[in-house]
């Protein structure tokens, strides 16, 4: 038995398998903080050999050079080389390389045998390699490197046997060596001694990429994809979301059928069932679109799409390793935003901050779906897609262009126009992990309904309360909500916002959506059904009371709208600076506004 745990840091390019190993080896014994100073995650976790020996192991970020500029990588050399303020210095690294591109992740491991510390190397995704005819010499390998080299499969629960038996053993001795010139000859060297390659032959991938990286007909496939996803949106999620809808109506009239009219009643029938079940309505169709981008990410495309998107991106001042971070928007601005920390100049990294909460999140689609479904009807487009599909990318291509709008005239502003050009290895094609899939579905959905249960319920219960109390006068003579909290607040910020069609209701909606974008929905749900006292569809409610013209500006509004306050937190914690979190809320308010109200008086004049 040691006496102490032995504190191993797992190293390696991104993408090589590093985070499953250490979700493996660890399980549940994690922790996550972030490193003294900065915002960069720091996770450790443990776990215990067979032989009994306490392990340690820190997962640092992914780099691909301990000579680069990125907050993420100088992080990781810091720890390295035992000169991070409060981070001590690892015992060993266990360096993690993808078996199945090994020429890749060579020259890094080279760069470590330079630290001075000992090395154990982590051949991953061993069985892939085998399976497309990689052949490597592990033993030889590992006498020309100096170092143990072990084979690892971390997605198989006995993929890392080999890997933790070797940390029963005392460790290797220290890898350090002299600076002996190019590595990248030396990575040669090493890889026609060790490693034997299939012959070379057009493989299916080679057939897909001739057309999907076409010039011309790539960008026409990238567009067709996009558009058959969101149209599946509607063809798949609609009826699921009506189902629910009429599941959740049946469900809220059956528990208050005993109950009188009063406060309980309506708290439960028009708060709970009214807003939240408007919400939850809507998980169906987020999933739909959630689960064809698992698919594109699992199949390879997504790459390919970067690979496609990197000309446009630089032609308009964002880095290509933007692509990555605002693809993520897509679910959410916040990873989107921490994900920048690998862009390494600071204003490359700013502009790409600014402009990620334009592409749509996941929270924006309960606002669409309700918004296209009650005023867009479901008419045929060619003959094979439908209108609201397409009104639904259009929305999604609005908010892409208006990145790429911003982020040009950032690009005039700045000082210096260089950019590069993203490097990046692209994967073969491959069928996608249903049981991945599965999971990343789980987490999303999990994700909605822990807002749907904590902020959502909690605004919910909020807004049937001011829109409930107080009660009209013995003299009213408008409908009651009017004298209410909601009506005098809704009322009084109406006017700013009256050139773009919105009432009261709508502006109402607009205060609680700064808190989570969805919660509009539940929002309007509550108040209009408060209004009405009835259960109807708020779709028809919708309908009944604004325009097609109000509704279009509407979704306009939330395409480029202020983000919501927890996007506003992560950008402040992110870039430290105020400064950033107002120009952020202030450029995308005047561009909402404006936009809104175009879109509105275009409607009323066109319609």
């Amino acid at each position: 038995m040691h006496d102490a745990a032995l504190r191993l840091a797992l190293v390696g390019n991104p993408n090589a398998g590093k985070t499953a190993l250490f979700n493996r080896l660890t399980g549940g014994r994690q922790k996550v903080a972030n490193y003294a100073g900065v915002t960069v995650d720091r996770k450790e976790g443990r776990f215990t050999t067979p032989g009994g020996r306490p392990i340690r192991v820190l997962d640092l970020p992914g780099t691909y050079s301990f000579a680069t500029a990125s907050i993420d990588e100088r992080i990781t050399t810091s720890v390295l080389r035992g000169d991070y303020p409060g981070e001590r210095r690892p015992d060993a690294i266990v360096f993690v390389a993808d078996a199945t591109n090994l020429r890749l992740h060579l020259r890094l491991l080279l760069e470590a045998r330079r630290l001075g510390l000992p090395v154990i190397v982590a051949l991953n995704m061993a069985d892939e390699a085998r399976r497309r005819g990689i052949r490597i010499d592990v033993a030889r390998l590992s006498a020309r490197l100096g170092m143990p080299v072990v084979e690892t499969v971390a997605v198989r629960r006995d993929g890392v046997q080999a890997l933790v038996a070797r940390l029963d053993d005392d460790l290797p001795e220290s890898a350090a060596i002299e600076d002996s010139g190019d590595l990248h000859a030396d990575v040669r060297a090493l890889l026609a001694d060790t490693v034997r390659l299939p012959a070379t032959s057009v493989t299916l991938t080679d057939r897909i990429d001739r057309w999907a990286l076409h010039p011309v007909i790539g960008y026409l496939v990238l567009a067709l994809v996009m558009f058959l996803t969101f149209q599946a949106v509607y063809a798949i999620g609609k009826p699921l979301t009506d189902a629910i809808a009429d599941g959740m109506g049946w469900l809220g009239d059956t528990l208050t059928a005993g109950l009188g009219d009063g406060p309980l009643k309506g708290l439960l029938r028009e708060g709970l069932f009214g807003g939240l079940g408007t919400v939850l309505g809507f998980l169906p169709q987020i999933l739909t679109l959630f689960f064809f981008i698992l698919v594109l990410e699992e199949s390879g495309y997504l790459p390919r799409a970067a690979f496609l998107l990197d000309r446009v991106m630089l032609s308009v001042g964002l880095t290509g390793r933007a692509f990555i971070p605002l693809l993520s928007s897509f679910a959410c601005a916040i990873p989107s935003i921490i994900g920048t920390r690998s862009i390494p100049d600071r204003r490359d990294r700013l502009v790409t901050i600014l402009v990620a909460p334009l592409m749509t999140c996941s929270a924006r689609l309960p606002v669409y779906a309700l918004l296209i479904g009650a005023f867009v009807p479901m008419r045929p487009v060619l003959g094979i897609f439908n209108l609201q599909g397409a009104v639904l990318f259009a929305l999604y291509a609005s908010g892409v262009a208006a990145a790429l709008g911003v982020a040009y005239v950032g690009k005039r502003l700045r000082r210096r126009h260089h950019e590069s050009a993203l490097i990046m290895e692209l994967p073969t094609y491959r069928l996608p992990k249903w049981r991945d899939i599965g999971i990343g579905l789980w987490s999303r959905a999990w994700i909605f309904l822990r807002r749907l249960t904590g902020v959502m319920l909690a605004l919910t219960i909020i807004m049937w309360f001011i829109a409930t109390f107080p009660g009209a006068p013995a003299n009213a003579t408008e409908p009651a909500i009017e004298y209410s909290l909601a009506g005098i607040i809704g009322q009084w910020i109406q006017p700013l916002f009256a050139p773009l069609g919105f009432n009261w209701q709508i502006t109402l909606a607009l205060i609680p959506a700064f808190a989570a974008r969805e919660s509009a929905v539940a929002t309007l749900g509550t108040v209009y059904s408060v209004a009405e006292g009835q259960d109807a569809a708020l779709g028809s409610m919708l309908a009944g009371n604004f325009s097609i013209a109000t509704a279009l500006a509407l979704m306009v509004w939330f395409a480029f709208a202020p983000q919501c306050m927890s996007t506003l937190a992560i950008i402040k914690r992110e870039t430290g600076s105020r400064r950033m979190v107002w120009l952020s809320f202030g450029y995308m308010f005047v561009l909402a506004y404006v936009a809104s109200f175009v879109t509105y008086r275009l409607a009323g004049w066109v319609l």
